[in-house]
């Protein structure tokens, strides 16, 4: 039997037609020589821990294994041609199942994490510092709205309710640039451009702060970074998330 005869195979017991589980399904495709040929050209010897990687992802994850497996390989590609990880805890990036409005189908999709834009700006060598973080009520100081500086004081901190978020760079040339941005204006920007926020399975849902921080860093790089080939493409693929995918309904 074909590799292709077997991503649909079902198997026959007691003369009853059982469908076979997702999970085999992904293992099939992952087990075709031409999908191992792509994670090994770009991997190397890293190629079976990755894709062990996606096995434990998919597995551990039932609105992901509502989709088409051959889908999920593909963006899993998308990470692995980046080399960033996707386990879920590291935070470097995700594939992350959201509900059509058209089709009501679930589909997968690629998404960088903040993390994963901190480790493309450190591969090209170009900055001196990179950094983003959480602001705190009574941490802000100073706002130069002219220059987009900011001045916090960690000390003066209030209460532990966050009320902003904030990515800085700074590149060898010395040039620097601070991007600030309040709870609110990052829940705006996210509700006009993010197709999958509101969705219970959106990482805005599920770690609203990584996903500010990632939303600070991304405006202010995609303005004012030095934009690799790499990080290039990362954006590019990172904006599926912006242009393709419908809200699910809850």
């Amino acid at each position: 039997m074909s590799k292709q005869t077997g991503l649909i195979q079902q198997a026959t017991t007691n003369g009853k037609t059982a469908v076979a589980r997702p999970i085999d399904k992904l293992k099939n495709i992952l087990a075709a020589q031409s999908v191992k040929e792509q994670f090994e050209a770009v991997l190397k010897e890293n190629a079976g821990a990755f894709v062990a990687s996606i096995i434990d992802l998919y597995n551990t994850d039932r609105t992901l294994q509502m989709c088409d497996p051959k889908n999920v390989v593909m963006e899993a590609l998308k990470a692995a041609s980046l080399k960033l990880p996707i386990n879920k805890q590291l935070g470097f990036a995700w594939i992350v199942p959201y509900r059509d409005g058209k089709t009501g189908q679930y589909v997968p999709t690629f998404q960088l994490g903040y993390k994963g834009y901190i480790q493309l700006c450190m591969r090209t060598g170009a900055y001196r510092y990179i950094n983003a973080d959480v602001v705190f009520e009574g941490e802000l100081a100073k706002y130069d709205k002219l220059t987009g500086e900011i001045e916090i004081d960690p000390e003066k901190r209030t209460s532990e309710k966050k009320v902003g978020y904030f990515a800085f760079i700074e590149t060898l040339n010395g040039f620097r640039k601070t991007l600030y941005m309040t709870v609110e204006e990052v829940a705006k920007h996210a509700q006009q451009y993010s197709k999958g926020f509101g969705s219970k399975n959106s990482v805005w849902t599920t770690d609203f702060d990584a996903m500010a921080l990632k939303t600070c860093l991304r405006l202010l790089l995609s303005k004012y970074g030095i934009m690799s080939v790499e990080m290039q493409r990362a954006y590019i693929a990172d904006s599926a998330d912006t242009v393709q995918l419908a809200d699910e309904a809850i």
